[in-house]
């Protein structure tokens, strides 16, 4: 026994320390039925926001756990995107078991739009019991005087998978899917988080660059993913991404009876937004490397 690490501590209450506002899904209990298929729910909010809100960290407090399987917050618009100059983010902050909170350094922080509402989207897994859920999410401000850079999270999937032009065969133990993304500028690469459902197997980033003398690197390598404990792996120090670098994802998929977690090994899988269907996406936060917002702030007051 004296042998193992220290246990992990876990936080009472918010991970986040104490928000600066919490704002819940809805005024009233949504109501999960006991049984069917509950199609994901978007909320819409409006949280008042009269001038631009900088976020340096938000967390999604799920109401009932024993129904919600994930909420993702973004900024409502037709693209669900929050853009600020040249970023776009396809949320605010999610939650999926074993995700952390968004917890950004310092001089960075995501936007919120004076004027913008926000949307929930809220995937419930019927239990066999009638059930009831306000899911929240709070956040903490950062100083706009002192936001040097706009963060974003950006996807990289594979569009035929995605419209039905691949699936996923019947029987199969170690199905491959690729996506791949090319980065326009220099970018810093804060964090990964890949997204499979039941049948996910392994998942992997690898950079190419433009430069050919310099080799392929790995970003990330997760041999065995585990749908139960879905996380964001966050880099020590921001990975600063050259432009003109391909992002590729590799996922493999077991659909077969050897993975126990299968609910119908014998038959093929497609895109699709439920437990049972599949999904990959491979999603990263970023920030541009050249950005300094107080540099272009200062420039502009002259």
């Amino acid at each position: 026994p004296q042998d193992l690490p220290e246990p992990p501590k876990f936080v009472e209450g918010w991970r986040i320390g104490i928000p600066d506002v919490v704002i819940p899904a809805r005024k009233r209990p949504y109501q999960v039925p006991a049984t069917g298929i509950v199609d994901y729910e978007h909320f819409v909010v409006d949280p008042g926001f009269k001038e631009d809100k900088w976020i340096q960290a938000a967390e999604i407090r799920i109401g009932n756990r024993a129904v919600v399987h994930h909420v993702i917050v973004a900024v409502h618009d037709k693209n669900r995107k929050t853009v600020h100059g040249e970023i776009e983010s396809e949320w605010i902050t999610a939650a999926a078991p074993g995700s952390l909170p968004l917890d950004l350094p310092q001089g960075y922080a995501k936007v919120i739009p004076a004027g913008s509402k926000l949307m929930f989207q809220m995937h419930y897994t019927p239990n066999g019991t009638a059930q009831t859920d306000i899911s929240s999410v709070g956040f903490k401000f950062a100083d706009p005087e002192k936001v040097r850079k706009v963060v974003g999270t950006r996807q990289i999937v594979n569009k035929e998978f995605i419209e039905h032009q691949i699936k996923i065969p019947a029987d199969d133990g170690n199905f491959e899917i690729k996506g791949k993304r090319e980065i326009d500028e220099d970018t810093l690469l804060l964090a990964m988080f890949p997204h499979m459902h039941l049948r996910g197997k392994s998942f992997r980033y690898t950079a190419f660059f433009a430069d050919k003398n310099r080799e392929p690197e790995i970003l990330l390598d997760i041999p065995r993913y585990d749908f139960n404990w879905q996380t964001g792996y966050q880099f020590e120090t921001p990975k600063l991404i050259p432009a003109g670098t391909v992002i590729e994802c590799v996922a493999h998929f077991d659909n077969s009876e050897e993975n126990f977690a299968n609910p119908k090994p014998h038959e093929p899988v497609y895109w699709g937004d439920q437990t049972w269907d599949e999904m990959m996406i491979g999603y990263y936060d970023m920030v541009l490397a050249e950005q300094d917002l107080i540099k272009e702030r200062v420039k502009s007051n002259k």
